[in-house]
């Protein structure tokens, strides 16, 4: 079965259109979409199948993947992350949204695939049309970016591309113009000490 190519306008998402890409969501769809960095590859966190196929997709175990939650912004934080201090609270106000992934201590609320994780990333990208998704779906969709084999190229930016090279993969590829080829900063602050494990996109200043 071949994807959707679905054009959305990040300035003005169509609510018609965003629809389209949260039914697919609901029913257990994989969908590419664009983020403030690499096109990104996701489904809903709490529909377990969905999340097998993407860790097929990408080779590895289910109860390995460390993928990122998209959240539309920090008010459902206590959902899926323990308490955090005042100091860490200020870091991901300063931060979010943009271009970071923050690693955070992780509560028993998980869903059931992420049950044996003691830390969750968070991803809070300003991009209208991710954030339009998760408000559309109710809660959070997964991250991973969509790497590309060439090791020069390393992350695909055209959509066109992208969909040539993953239409028989996914169900939906959305098509939210150019993206960046430059990953997100991943910064740990589940220990209280902020460590930088990845630096892309987006300054350290925040810290």
């Amino acid at each position: 079965m071949q994807a959707e190519f679905v054009k959305i306008y990040n300035e003005n998402p169509n609510p018609r259109e965003i629809q389209r890409v949260v039914d697919v969501l609901r029913k257990g769809g994989l969908v590419i979409y664009p983020t403030d960095t690499v096109y990104g590859l996701g489904c809903d966190i709490t529909n377990t199948k969905a999340l097998e196929r993407i860790a097929r997709i990408k080779g590895i175990k289910l109860e390995k993947a460390n993928w990122s939650f998209i959240c539309p912004d920090l008010s459902n934080l206590s959902d899926y992350v323990r308490q955090i201090d005042t100091p860490t609270f200020k870091i991901l106000k300063r931060a979010l949204p943009g271009p970071y992934t923050f690693i955070l201590p992780g509560n028993n609320n998980l869903p059931k695939a992420f049950k044996n994780k003691k830390t969750v990333g968070i991803r809070v990208p300003d991009n209208t049309i991710a954030k339009a998704m998760v408000e559309g779906l109710g809660n959070p969709i997964i991250s991973t970016s969509i790497r590309d084999e060439d090791d020069v190229i390393e992350y695909t930016t055209d959509p066109e591309l992208i969909f040539e090279k993953w239409h028989n993969l996914v169900d939906m590829v959305i098509d939210g113009g150019y993206g960046g080829n430059v990953p997100s900063t991943i910064i740990d602050l589940s220990s209280g000490e902020p460590e930088v494990v990845r630096e892309g996109k987006g300054t350290l200043d925040i810290l």
